[in-house]
């Protein structure tokens, strides 16, 4: 039973991670002395939303594919190639990004969501291709990780609004 768990977990590591931000960015604003101001609980989600998710989330996938691509090939439905450790250290550059941006301004924050974002997307669109050409509907391509590639950058993007009113940093 435990087994069947860490391996659920792990096979849908980025919707763990978005559970775990929710979570915790919750705990962080119950906590938060009252009046709460919409600013403080906004930069709350986005900080921890770069942190765990485009943090901890993309050091994971940098884990994987760097060092279990031959498993992690497996799982997407591709060969295992040389290409993965160029994906897993993509993923690492983003990951520490990430954890710098938990504290960081507008600049970092803008920069943690939007790079994955355009890497996340891409990946989406390759996987939709890999369904339509390869009829490949592994789970770790047609499943969780498809459809979080798509969603967790709109999210991401979102929470940056929500807490600056912007989808682009201002100066300054």
């Amino acid at each position: 039973m435990i087994g069947e768990l860490i391996a659920l977990i792990l096979s849908n590591f980025t919707v763990f991670c978005c559970l775990i931000w929710l979570l915790v960015s919750t705990v962080a604003v119950i906590r938060m002395p009252k009046p709460r101001q919409t600013h403080d609980v906004a930069e709350h989600f986005l900080g921890w939303f770069c942190f765990i998710v485009m943090g901890i989330y993309l050091i994971y996938n940098f884990i994987g594919h760097v060092f279990y691509g031959e498993m992690l090939a497996k799982f997407i439905g591709w060969p295992n190639s040389p290409f993965q450790a160029e994906v897993g250290y993509a993923s690492l550059g983003f990951g520490v990004v990430g954890l710098f941006a938990y504290r960081g301004g507008q600049g970092i924050r803008f920069a943690a969501i939007t790079a994955p974002a355009m890497f996340l997307w891409g990946a989406a669109c390759g996987h939709v291709y890999q369904m339509i050409t390869a009829g490949n509907f592994a789970p770790g391509n047609a499943g969780s990780v498809f459809w979080t590639d798509i969603i967790v950058p709109l999210v991401g993007f979102a929470v940056f609004y929500w807490r600056y009113g912007t989808v682009l940093p201002r100066k300054g």
